[in-house]
């Protein structure tokens, strides 16, 4: 079939409950894999969510935002399954807990996708908590394996959350090594690698692929990309700055749109628009999708 979308964001897509009072709660639609799809397609790509969702009021709201977002429907699939919930107590520090036994995510299909959906597919990206929850885990795996073989680039951002513990290690190891782009954090380096040697951690990551593209965040102080034995960095513009909430999923998704987009590009133009693009979601509460015309604006300021 025609028209599949060029990017897929395979993973999870959940609801953050976020407790804003003694006994009272706000719900967003949420989940990092599905923030970057979002994203991609804020940014006009042709992209889709693919993964379980439930069949409840929580999951209505989830296929309701990602047909608000423009994302392809045809990819993401419903079951008579209870949905997953991040409960976060407080948000500063992050406190927050996984509900989600047997839920919908746990579900997904890759096979049941419709026929022909991966022929126009360039980009492929893996991450967030799918990756540490079973049996999910091992279908996007495999899956990542079977696109990569396909000639599909992979995108990897392990965005590190308390269920990565010592069981993700060769999770990890096995991601970056199918990885063409890996994302990530200072604070994931130390929670990944369960140490305060950033140094020593970032360079064993590294050495999982030397060949990946690494975009290496580190909040207000910006980022450095490195390729090969070269590397660029950028800060992100003055901003006033909201909430860093979702600023990686969209600091990747930018980073994803400049590869692709304009491949002429030098590296360091590329890592501007990636920082550019992690600074415009910090711009409003919650989890942002920027345009494009809210990162190049950010850009020529």
């Amino acid at each position: 079939m025609a028209n599949f979308p060029q990017f897929v964001c395979p993973g999870e897509a959940l609801t953050d409950m976020i407790r804003t009072g003694p006994d009272q709660w706000q719900s967003l639609v949420g989940g990092s894999t599905w923030n970057v799809a979002r994203s991609l397609a804020k940014l006009g790509l042709s992209t889709g969510f693919a993964g379980g969702i439930s069949m409840d009021l929580f999951g209505d709201a989830l296929y309701a935002a990602s047909e608000k977002a423009g994302l392809d429907l045809r990819l993401i699939q419903r079951f008579q399954r209870s949905p997953l919930l991040a409960i976060v107590g407080e948000t500063s520090p992050p406190s927050y807990f996984f509900i989600g036994n047997d839920s919908a995510d746990l579900h997904f299909a890759p096979n049941d996708l419709p026929q022909g959906w991966d022929q126009r597919l360039k980009w492929a990206h893996f991450g967030g908590i799918s990756l540490a929850r079973e049996p999910l885990a091992n279908t996007l795996v495999k899956l990542a394996r079977q696109l990569k073989q396909q000639g599909v680039k992979i995108s990897y951002d392990p965005n590190f959350r308390n269920l990565m513990d010592a069981r993700y290690d060769d999770r990890l190891r096995s991601m970056c090594a199918l990885a063409d782009v890996i994302k990530v954090s200072d604070d994931d380096i130390c929670g990944l690698f369960r140490t305060q040697d950033i140094d020593a951690a970032f360079l064993k990551l590294r050495s999982f692929n030397p060949h990946a593209i690494v975009l290496y965040t580190c909040g207000a102080a910006g980022a450095t990309l490195y390729v090969g034995n070269q590397s660029w960095s950028a800060r992100p513009p003055t901003i006033h700055v909201i909430d860093t909430v979702g600023a990686g999923d969209a600091s990747i998704a930018g980073l994803l749109y400049s590869l692709h987009t304009a491949p002429q590009k030098s590296w360091q133009q590329h890592l501007e628009f990636s920082v550019a693009s992690g600074a415009a979601a910090c711009l409003a509460a919650g989890a942002q999708a920027p345009s494009v015309e809210q990162i190049s604006a950010l850009l020529s300021s």
